[in-house]
Protein backbone atom coordinates (compact mmCIF):
# COMPACT_ATOMS: atom_id res chain seq x y z
CA UNK A 1 0.00 0.00 0.00
CA UNK A 2 2.88 2.39 0.86
CA UNK A 3 4.43 1.66 -2.54
CA UNK A 4 1.33 3.05 -4.25
CA UNK A 5 0.54 5.98 -1.94
CA UNK A 6 3.98 7.64 -2.00
CA UNK A 7 4.27 7.84 -5.83
CA UNK A 8 0.62 8.89 -6.08
CA UNK A 9 1.19 11.67 -3.52
CA UNK A 10 4.29 12.87 -5.42
CA UNK A 11 2.37 13.00 -8.71
CA UNK A 12 -0.53 14.94 -7.18
CA UNK A 13 1.83 17.35 -5.44
CA UNK A 14 3.74 17.98 -8.68
CA UNK A 15 0.55 18.63 -10.63
CA UNK A 16 -0.73 21.10 -8.04
CA UNK A 17 2.58 23.02 -8.10
CA UNK A 18 2.49 23.19 -11.90
CA UNK A 19 -1.08 24.54 -11.86
CA UNK A 20 -0.09 27.17 -9.28
CA UNK A 21 2.91 28.26 -11.37
CA UNK A 22 0.72 28.62 -14.45
CA UNK A 23 -1.81 30.81 -12.66
CA UNK A 24 0.98 33.07 -11.35
CA UNK A 25 2.34 33.41 -14.89
CA UNK A 26 -1.15 34.27 -16.18
CA UNK A 27 -1.45 37.06 -13.59
CA UNK A 28 1.94 38.47 -14.63
CA UNK A 29 0.82 38.56 -18.29
CA UNK A 30 -2.28 40.63 -17.54
CA UNK A 31 -1.97 44.12 -18.92
CA UNK A 32 -2.66 47.01 -16.59
CA UNK A 33 -5.74 48.96 -17.64
CA UNK A 34 -5.56 52.76 -17.67
CA UNK A 35 -2.59 55.13 -17.85
CA UNK A 36 0.90 53.94 -16.93
CA UNK A 37 4.34 55.61 -16.65
CA UNK A 38 7.47 54.21 -18.29
CA UNK A 39 10.43 56.44 -17.44
CA UNK A 40 13.24 56.61 -20.00
CA UNK A 41 16.36 55.55 -18.09
CA UNK A 42 14.44 54.48 -14.99
CA UNK A 43 13.03 56.30 -11.99
CA UNK A 44 16.40 57.14 -10.35
CA UNK A 45 18.94 59.77 -11.41
CA UNK A 46 22.46 59.89 -10.00
CA UNK A 47 24.02 63.36 -10.32
CA UNK A 48 27.36 61.85 -9.32
CA UNK A 49 29.81 64.30 -7.75
CA UNK A 50 28.55 67.88 -8.09
CA UNK A 51 30.14 71.13 -7.00
CA UNK A 52 28.19 72.90 -4.26
CA UNK A 53 26.74 76.18 -5.45
CA UNK A 54 25.30 75.90 -8.96
CA UNK A 55 21.80 74.55 -9.47
CA UNK A 56 21.75 71.02 -10.89
CA UNK A 57 19.02 70.07 -13.35
CA UNK A 58 17.54 66.79 -14.52
CA UNK A 59 14.56 66.05 -16.72
CA UNK A 60 12.84 62.69 -16.21
CA UNK A 61 11.09 61.87 -19.47
CA UNK A 62 8.33 59.28 -19.57
CA UNK A 63 6.09 57.58 -22.08
CA UNK A 64 2.48 56.77 -21.34
CA UNK A 65 2.43 53.02 -22.07
CA UNK A 66 -1.14 52.65 -20.83
CA UNK A 67 -4.41 52.94 -22.71
CA UNK A 68 -5.75 56.20 -21.22
CA UNK A 69 -4.31 59.72 -20.78
CA UNK A 70 -2.03 60.39 -17.80
CA UNK A 71 -3.06 63.45 -15.82
CA UNK A 72 -0.39 64.61 -13.39
CA UNK A 73 -2.10 66.61 -10.64
CA UNK A 74 0.87 67.37 -8.39
CA UNK A 75 4.62 66.79 -8.10
CA UNK A 76 6.09 67.29 -4.62
CA UNK A 77 9.78 67.05 -3.69
CA UNK A 78 10.79 65.61 -0.31
CA UNK A 79 12.55 68.86 0.63
CA UNK A 80 12.57 72.55 -0.23
CA UNK A 81 15.96 72.24 -1.94
CA UNK A 82 14.31 70.86 -5.08
CA UNK A 83 12.03 72.75 -7.46
CA UNK A 84 9.81 70.93 -9.94
CA UNK A 85 7.98 71.46 -13.20
CA UNK A 86 5.99 68.91 -15.18
CA UNK A 87 3.78 68.25 -18.17
CA UNK A 88 0.60 70.14 -17.28
CA UNK A 89 -1.51 68.80 -20.16
CA UNK A 90 -2.80 65.21 -20.29
CA UNK A 91 -0.23 62.83 -21.80
CA UNK A 92 -2.03 60.60 -24.29
CA UNK A 93 -1.21 56.89 -24.71
CA UNK A 94 2.06 56.53 -26.62
CA UNK A 95 3.01 60.17 -26.03
CA UNK A 96 5.85 61.58 -23.93
CA UNK A 97 5.78 63.81 -20.86
CA UNK A 98 8.35 65.09 -18.37
CA UNK A 99 9.14 65.87 -14.76
CA UNK A 100 11.85 68.59 -14.56
CA UNK A 101 13.87 68.95 -11.36
CA UNK A 102 16.26 71.67 -10.23
CA UNK A 103 18.35 70.93 -7.14
CA UNK A 104 19.91 73.73 -5.08
CA UNK A 105 23.35 72.23 -4.55
CA UNK A 106 24.46 74.97 -2.14
CA UNK A 107 22.08 73.39 0.40
CA UNK A 108 23.66 69.93 0.01
CA UNK A 109 26.59 68.71 2.09
CA UNK A 110 28.12 65.42 1.01
CA UNK A 111 26.05 62.44 -0.08
CA UNK A 112 22.36 63.17 -0.66
CA UNK A 113 19.30 61.07 -1.47
CA UNK A 114 15.99 62.79 -2.26
CA UNK A 115 12.54 61.71 -3.42
CA UNK A 116 9.99 63.38 -5.66
CA UNK A 117 6.38 62.26 -5.36
CA UNK A 118 4.01 62.26 -8.36
CA UNK A 119 0.26 62.33 -7.84
CA UNK A 120 -1.61 61.30 -10.96
CA UNK A 121 -4.22 58.94 -12.29
CA UNK A 122 -1.52 56.51 -13.52
CA UNK A 123 -1.06 52.97 -12.27
CA UNK A 124 1.46 52.74 -9.41
CA UNK A 125 3.09 49.38 -8.58
CA UNK A 126 2.59 47.78 -5.17
CA UNK A 127 -0.66 49.64 -4.51
CA UNK A 128 1.08 52.91 -3.57
CA UNK A 129 -0.93 56.14 -3.82
CA UNK A 130 1.81 58.08 -5.61
CA UNK A 131 4.72 57.33 -7.91
CA UNK A 132 8.18 58.10 -6.50
CA UNK A 133 11.26 59.31 -8.39
CA UNK A 134 14.69 59.31 -6.76
CA UNK A 135 17.71 61.58 -7.08
CA UNK A 136 21.07 61.12 -5.44
CA UNK A 137 24.62 62.39 -5.60
CA UNK A 138 27.53 63.81 -3.67
CA UNK A 139 27.84 67.59 -3.24
CA UNK A 140 31.40 68.73 -2.59
CA UNK A 141 32.86 72.16 -1.83
CA UNK A 142 35.70 73.75 -3.74
CA UNK A 143 38.15 72.77 -1.00
CA UNK A 144 37.20 69.06 -1.21
CA UNK A 145 39.71 66.71 -2.78
CA UNK A 146 38.31 64.89 -5.79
Amino acid sequence: MKKILIPLFCILFGLSMQANAQSAADVAKQKVEGPQFKFDGGDTHDFGVVKRGPTAFHKFEFTNVGNAPIIVTDVTPSCGCTNVDWSRNPVLPGQKGFIQLSLKTEEQHGVFNKEVYIRSNAYVPNGEKRYTLYIKGNAVGEDAKK
